[in-house]
């Protein structure tokens, strides 16, 4: 007889554990608790666009275009869908779609998955995850430069010290075609010298020439004409009004020149977020301003700024740097034997979870119930403060033992009070020690 085979996940595309939910969890809450306390709201749009959107957003003959994105036809309707690549486009659709800034500027955030057809490395996957914000309707220096202490804030409030700042400006569109010319120009007199994929780029996309990682080509680039050198009033202007923010801040950056999008809609202020403790995939957040997007789109000309981030590169950083352990699962896990026990034990732990506790309930397994030993481990292993034994004798006395899982030596550890009585009891000493599991849900007080 033929084993049924066992069917895997898609390579690339992760299951977060348990083990792991608790990192993820942590990094969610605090991001949101950190955009929050600046005024952003969340949207929420479509895991699946018209692959149209990203043709015009992203550019046809980009990388992410032509070999990474999941495209597929609709076999109901024929129409040409993909997965997002990324968070950007759908949000801006929807913004038009919405008519979302006709009552003034908005402030956003998103996070979820992203799918990209790619070799999956360490920190790179086919679907990865992104939390990322996008303010909208903002021409200001001010609101890049808020953008960029707010992410400051997130990795101090992360514990992750060593991530570094590096800004720059690319002007405006005239600004880059001048520069462009003199740059094909100064590369075409080196082209000898160029790698294969400059070579292909020198026509299409000379500025990302600019951020190879070729260690060859570095006296090349180096040499090479600087935007920062061609752009106008305007744009310096804006610039500096950023970097005076973040001066006054003392928020630490380095200007990095070569520092380009590929994209042509982004403009004036691009900034990353970069660590070298990933090996190559160094940067872990990129942001910039895309004034040009929005109506490209076809919507009205409004100005964007935003940035994302990678989860899973921040997660890396998060255990590098000493990840939290995880939180116990629970205040009470419910220990009994018999049915009239469980029966009781059922309506002890509604009425404790109604006090705001979070109850584990001993279940049956093929081995049964087990015996009160081997369930006290078990509410050991979920971490309990309190573990609340009913048995016969309970029952008949319509009592119930509770038992301190974290009392010290010399303490009372167990105390048989009035079935009626417990949730007050348990109540009162779990108040009295501090010793409350912290709830996801208790974040929401804060706001």
């Amino acid at each position: 007889m033929s084993k049924t085979e066992k069917i895997v996940a898609v390579k690339g595309m992760n299951d977060i554990l348990p083990t792991d939910s608790h990192l993820w969890q942590l990094f969610e809450n605090t991001a949101q608790s950190v955009v929050q306390s600046y005024g952003f709201q969340q949207i929420r749009t479509p895991i699946v666009e018209d692959t149209a959107l990203f043709k015009r957003a992203i550019g046809a003959v980009t990388d992410i275009v032509e070999k990474e994105m999941y495209s597929f036809e609709d076999s109901m309707n024929g129409d040409q869908l993909t997965l997002r690549p990324e968070g950007t486009a759908g949000a801006v659709r929807s913004v038009i779609e919405h008519n979302l800034v006709y009552e003034g500027p908005k402030r956003l955030w998103y996070t979820g998955p992203m799918f990209r057809h790619e070799k999956p490395q360490r920190g790179r996957y086919r679907q990865f995850y992104q939390f990322g914000c996008e303010a909208v309707g903002f021409t200001g220096p001010d609101v890049d430069a808020e953008l960029i202490i707010m992410c400051r804030r997130l990795w101090d409030d992360l514990g992750l010290p060593e991530i570094r700042l590096e800004i720059n400006s690319i002007g405006d569109a005239e600004e880059r075609a001048r520069h462009r010319v003199d740059l094909i120009a100064y590369l075409e007199k080196h082209e000898d010298l160029l790698d294969a994929e400059a070579k292909r780029r020198l026509h299409s996309n000379p500025l990302r020439i600019l951020d190879t990682k070729n260690p060859a080509l570095q006296d090349v680039v180096n040499a090479a004409p600087k935007l920062m050198d061609y752009l106008g009033e305007e744009s310096l202007a804006h610039f500096n009004g950023v970097r005076k923010i973040l001066d006054h801040n003392n928020i630490q950056y380095v200007i990095n020149t070569r520092l380009v999008r590929g994209l042509d809609y982004y403009n004036r202020t691009v900034f990353e977020w970069v660590t070298d403790s990933l090996g190559s995939q160094g940067t872990v957040c990129a942001g910039g301003r895309y004034d040009p997007l929005i109506a490209s789109f076809g919507g009205k000309p409004t100005p964007a700024v935003g940035f994302a981030m990678g989860i899973e590169r921040l997660l890396e950083l998060m255990k590098e740097a000493g990840e939290p352990e995880a939180p116990n699962q629970c205040d009470v896990y419910l220990v009994h034997q018999g049915e009239a026990a469980q029966l009781q034990a059922f309506v002890l732990g509604e009425r404790l979870r109604d006090a705001g506790l979070d109850v584990i309930m001993h279940g049956a397994t093929l081995a049964g119930a087990g015996s009160f030993k081997s369930q006290m481990k078990k509410a050991d292993g979920a971490g309990a403060a309190y573990a609340i034994i009913i048995g016969e004798d309970e029952v008949a006395n319509n009592t119930a033992a509770v038992k301190s899982m974290r009392a010290a030596e010399g303490e009372q550890q167990q105390t048989t009070v009035p079935f009626d009585q417990v949730v007050d009891f348990v109540v009162d000493q779990i108040t009295d020690s501090g010793d409350h599991h912290h709830h996801v849900h208790d974040e929401h007080c804060n706001h």
